[in-house]
């Protein structure tokens, strides 16, 4: 009977659906404190209100499987206001606002937010002899994302996408799948739905263009949630509410970063830590690449310990890295190769994962014979935290889990609590819960910073920072990578970056390397990297070269109030540092598939130059406000499209009118940060009557710093009258946190005649006024309040 169902030509035209499985019967309803159970001819739906904007559906068959926990949800139920009507024909369930309505004859469940549907199941769960299948009726215009690290276009409706982390080694602009997949689809008309299921299996965003939504996967948990959302701001806050909120990582880690693949040896390290000091170029990181442990690429992998030719003195090597401000960070790999120094402990200790028969799994793949670490197995996971521990304690700072997909996983490969392809999509996810767990009980006082490329759904709350994988060095390399971060910023996942420069090939364009630079000023994380054929590292460049990378990585660094705060809003609501233009304008339909221009943060406009030798470019500038150019300061008005030309110092961005930007003047590592004297920049424009924004303080290194009340807050705030301009700023201050006196230096831009006066809390102070710009030094006390007098 199921292949009948699952055969069967169910045809919809928008969302008007007349049923679902045909054969599924309605019995019964049953009303418990924030959730329904229905029972059906063949099995029972439970339908939960996880919170006011959160629904959870379930199927069990009467068949009943054994129950599996999710690997993606937090979200802890609580007892919510819940509406229940049991009609004749119909049943309605949920909160004020938003409504699963079950239509009893024919079957079918439906989800309405504030009266509008968003979405309804087509014929419900269905199994065949291979697939578990959910399909859902969806409207004919709205645009479909998500899905995991795509290079596809931002609007993925009409493919049909597998879930199954794998890497794509020199993609460029067209890449179906890759080392980051995940069950999230979310709409254009403000909802998500996550399948809460990591086992292998295929998305389709309507690929047959008949209106549908469809999830399939091997096996599993017959689970889902849809979020609804009156924002794009709700949303992110919903679903990371669902899957867990991403912890601010490490100060350092908003620096710039030393890398490639690979420093051979400790001199060669230090040569270039010392290179970067010489130049004045700011560093804060350097990675290292496998050869910490081998020197040659294949057969070493899994040793684990540094060569001791080559890094004759690993530890005083960090610690002298550690003493200039330099962090270190370490690749490592979850295989064992059998020619390893840990291959015969691994074996011993039963840490490997497993063939039916019990033996350790050994296969063969690029860097030799090896076996795979069960991080699913107490043994696997204590054994892998020990590496970790053993090396943070002489003073490593941070760890880069490599080949985490796994890059590869035999089919038939056992794991403690499943087979490959069952728990394939979350081995990285576990990865990093390994490390986060470890660090919490060892280092709790400590941010890890844990790179990654390879993860799962909720993966943002292990503090998992993930990058783009292998990308081509090439113009259309760097061409996917806004879609992708945008893309993964949507779904939880806002530190995505891409290895600066390329990775793959030895393709050497100096423009390439700095447009890509200019643009990693505003992705989250700034690391340049490539293949040893060709210097990652701006300190190898040319003259020209070399000095157009040393201003963008200053800019960076000039930046780090305003990023570093954007760190916090992600933490605290899990709004991504790149957002889609279509955030900002959600009814406009020509944005949903923009990703050439995107926000940085609520204030910076950024479109990235990603063709070579071009001399203008058209962006579009959206309508709530006006814009002015971060160099020249050049206003464009709001809801406009101009061709603006281009200059090879930078690329262009543009301040919204009205906001106000913190920065500080160029540092050379974190660890001279400070905001004892800072910059506040206003970009005034007479149309925006208020503003706000805000800067966010902390040590920069103690876990959970806000919740245990290490921290301060500037709250800026201005208010534009006829007569005066009043900026107000209020500091919150934690329980635990000691603030310090700072000096905060006024710059007001696009400021048409010169003020008549300035006063600071009720003190006439001095000030410039040079060339449209006022500049004021001002002494800040708990609460400031500046009034500019025209």
């Amino acid at each position: 009977m199921m292949k009948q169902l699952f055969l069967f030509l169910f045809l919809c035209f928008g969302l008007q659906v007349q049923g679902q499985n045909s054969q599924r019967e309605f019995i019964e309803v049953k009303k418990y404190d924030s959730y329904i159970e229905i029972s059906v001819s063949d099995g029972v739906y439970k339908i939960q209100a996880l919170s006011d904007l959160i629904f959870e559906t379930t199927f069990t068959p009467l068949k009943k499987q054994k129950s599996i926990p999710s690997h993606a949800v937090v979200l802890q139920p609580t007892i919510l206001k819940t509406q229940f009507e049991n009609h004749e024909n119909q049943v309605v369930f949920g909160t004020k606002d938003y409504q699963a309505i079950i239509n009893k004859a024919p079957f079918q469940i439906r989800y309405q937010y504030l009266n509008r549907t968003l979405l309804s199941e087509n014929l419900g769960f269905v199994d065949n002899d291979t697939l578990q299948i959910i399909d859902f009726s969806i409207d004919s215009k709205e645009a479909l994302y998500g899905t995991g690290a795509r290079a596809l276009g931002m609007n993925r409706r009409g493919n049909r996408l597998e879930l199954y982390n794998k890497a794509h080694y020199g993609y460029e602009t067209q890449s179906e799948l890759m080392n980051f997949t995940m069950p999230i689809v979310l709409s254009s008309k403000r909802y998500l739905v996550h399948f809460d299921n990591p086992q292998t299996g295929w998305i389709d965003l309507d690929s047959h263009q008949n209106n549908s939504l469809r999830y399939e996967s091997i096996g599993g948990r017959k689970t889902y949630q849809v979020i609804a959302g009156v924002s794009w701001r709700s949303l992110m806050n919903s679903y990371t509410n669902l899957t867990g909120k991403q912890p601010i990582p490490p100060r350092w880690s908003f620096g710039n970063f030393a890398s490639r693949f690979g420093y051979h040896s400790e001199s060669e390290a230090r040569a270039v830590v010392a290179k970067f000091k010489e130049d004045e170029i700011p560093l804060d990181a350097i990675i290292f690449d496998l050869y910490w442990f081998g020197k040659d690429i294949q057969g070493t992998m899994g040793n684990f310990e540094f060569l001791k030719d080559s890094f004759p003195e690993p530890k005083k090597m960090i610690t002298d890295f550690n003493a200039k401000g330099v962090k270190t960070v370490l690749i490592t790999e979850p295989f064992i190769l059998k020619t390893s120094k840990k291959w015969e402990e691994a074996v011993a200790k039963d840490i490997l994962g497993k063939k039916k028969n019990g033996t350790p799994y050994v296969y063969d793949f690029y860097f030799g014979t090896t076996g795979l670490i069960d991080i699913f197995k107490e043994e696997g996971k204590n054994w892998f935290w020990d590496v970790y521990k053993r090396y943070a304690d002489i003073g490593v700072a941070g760890w880069w889990g490599d080949l985490g997909e796994p890059e590869v996983h035999p089919e038939d490969l056992i794991h403690a609590n499943g087979t490959a392809n069952e728990v394939h999509n979350v081995y990285g996810h576990y990865w990093a819960k390994l490390i986060a767990e470890g660090y919490k009980t060892a280092y709790p006082e400590t941010r890890p910073f844990v790179l990654m490329r390879a993860g799962y759904s909720g993966s943002q709350r292990f503090g998992m920072i993930p990058w783009s994988g292998d990308v081509n060095r090439t113009w259309g390399g760097l061409q996917s990578q806004m879609e992708i971060s945008l893309q993964m910023g949507m779904q939880g996942m806002a530190y995505m970056h891409s290895d600066l420069g390329g990775f793959a090939g030895n393709y050497e364009d100096d423009e390439l390397y700095t447009r890509w630079l200019q643009y990693g000023v505003f992705q989250p994380v700034f690391r340049p990297h490539a293949q040893e054929e060709l210097a990652s590292e701006p300190i190898f460049k040319n003259d020209f070269t070399k000095s157009l990378a040393k201003k963008a990585i200053e800019l960076r660094y000039q930046l780090l109030p305003y990023n570093y705060t954007l760190a916090f809003e992600n933490n605290q609501s899990g709004m991504p540092f790149m957002r889609p233009l279509f955030f900002e304008e959600p009814e406009n339909e020509n944005l949903l598939n923009v990703a050439s221009t995107y926000l940085w943060g609520n204030d910076l406009l950024v479109h990235p130059v990603v063709e070579k030798s071009k001399k203008k470019s058209v962006v579009y500038f959206p309508k709530r406000n006006n814009w002015f150019d971060f160099y020249s300061g050049r206003k464009y008005k709001g809801g406009t499209t101009e061709m603006v030309d281009l200059q090879i110092e930078n690329i262009p961005v543009f301040v919204r009118g009205g906001a106000l930007i913190p920065m500080i003047k160029t540092i050379q590592n974190t660890e001279q940060y400070s905001i004892a004297n800072f910059d506040l920049h206003y970009y005034f424009d007479k149309s925006v009557l208020s503003s706000k924004s805000q800067l966010y303080q902390d040590d920069g290194k103690t876990a959970e710093a806000f919740e245990k009340g290490l921290y301060e807050l500037l709250d800026f705030e201005t208010v534009v009258k006829k007569k005066s301009i009043i900026l107000t700023i209020d500091t919150v201050v934690g329980s635990e946190y000691t603030s310090q006196d700072k000096k905060m230096n006024l710059v007001v831009h696009n400021f048409s005649e010169k003020p008549e006066k300035i006063i600071s809390n009720g003190k006439k102070i001095k000030f410039e006024y040079t060339n449209n710009t006022i500049v004021v030094e001002v002494a800040l006390e708990l609460n400031n309040k500046i009034k500019i007098c025209l």
